[in-house]
């Protein structure tokens, strides 16, 4: 039989505690290897943080080329590929209109984002100091997408290829369509310095269209400028200095928004007229 100390180990010897210089030599070692171990790990994050801040800009350009490709093969099931590509950018195009005239106004404005079937979007923190500066923004979008809608339109007149010619025929109706006189629409943007009242006659040919035309995207637009007139028109009756002087225009800058306006409809019905008409007989 074994005895009650069979198998047992005795524990290691317990070292003495170092004293003294050994002590505080052994400690500034230890807070060396701490220190050292969150430098390292800061310097890795911060490493990491300026990767992610470098990148930002091309994350931008990687969600506009996503959103853009996801819209390609959305537009890409009604109307084939090649047809949705040129689609996509023209509405680039269109957008990339505002970006610029919000950049001569000194506003940051992000790359344009596509959403499948409502077109595309930017975002900025406001669209220019007063209504005059809000209209230039707004008519950007369809000064530079008619003149990318005229030139494939002319190079699909010339070419009598059918593909450019429709898309040319697009391209002019969904800058006529953006001229509707009401907000968020571009015609709304442009009536905030000519004539607030006209943002009523577009909610009017909106509301109207729903019913002869009954369509999801139209409905949502509709929507959308409902709200945004009944906060604008709530702001003009109980009007702050601010807002006041935001709409101050005067009439030169009226007549001269008012012209480039009215020039646009004009070039744009004319442009559909011949895209159409031709289309149709050829």
């Amino acid at each position: 039989m074994d005895s009650p100390q069979s198998g047992w180990i005795a524990p290691p010897p317990i070292e003495p505690l170092p004293s003294g210089a050994a002590f505080d030599k052994q400690k500034r070692r230890w807070l060396r290897e701490k220190l050292g171990a969150i430098g390292a790990a800061i310097i890795a994050l911060l490493a990491k943080l300026k990767a992610v801040l470098l990148l930002l800009p091309k994350i931008k350009l990687l969600s506009t080329a996503a959103t853009a490709l996801v819209s390609v093969g959305a537009y890409s099931l009604l109307w084939g590929w090649q047809f949705a590509v040129g689609f996509v950018v023209l509405l680039f195009i269109h957008e990339m209109g505002h970006v610029f005239a919000l950049r001569r106004e000194g506003i940051k404005a992000s790359a344009p984002m596509f959403i499948p079937f409502l077109g595309a979007m930017i975002s900025a923190r406001s669209l220019g100091d007063n209504a005059l500066a809000e209209a230039r923004v707004g008519l950007a979008g369809p000064i530079l997408g008619s003149i990318a809608s005229a030139a494939v339109a002319v190079v699909g007149l010339v070419t009598h290829t059918g593909l450019l010619e429709a898309l040319g025929y697009i391209g002019f109706f969904l800058n006529l369509f953006n001229l509707l006189p009401v907000v968020p629409l571009d015609g709304g943007r442009a009536m905030a310095a000519m004539a607030p009242w006209m943002w009523f006659l577009g909610f009017g040919v909106l509301a109207a269209l729903d019913f002869i035309a009954p369509n999801p995207v139209l409905l949502i637009i509709t929507l959308f400028a409902g709200f945004e007139l009944y906060r604008r028109w709530e702001r003009r009756r109980n009007p702050t200095p601010a807002q006041t002087a935001y709409y101050k225009v005067s009439p030169r800058n009226r007549m001269l928004v008012g012209a480039v306006y009215i020039g646009l409809i004009v070039v744009l019905a004319v442009g559909m007229h011949f895209t159409y008409l031709h289309r149709t007989i050829g």
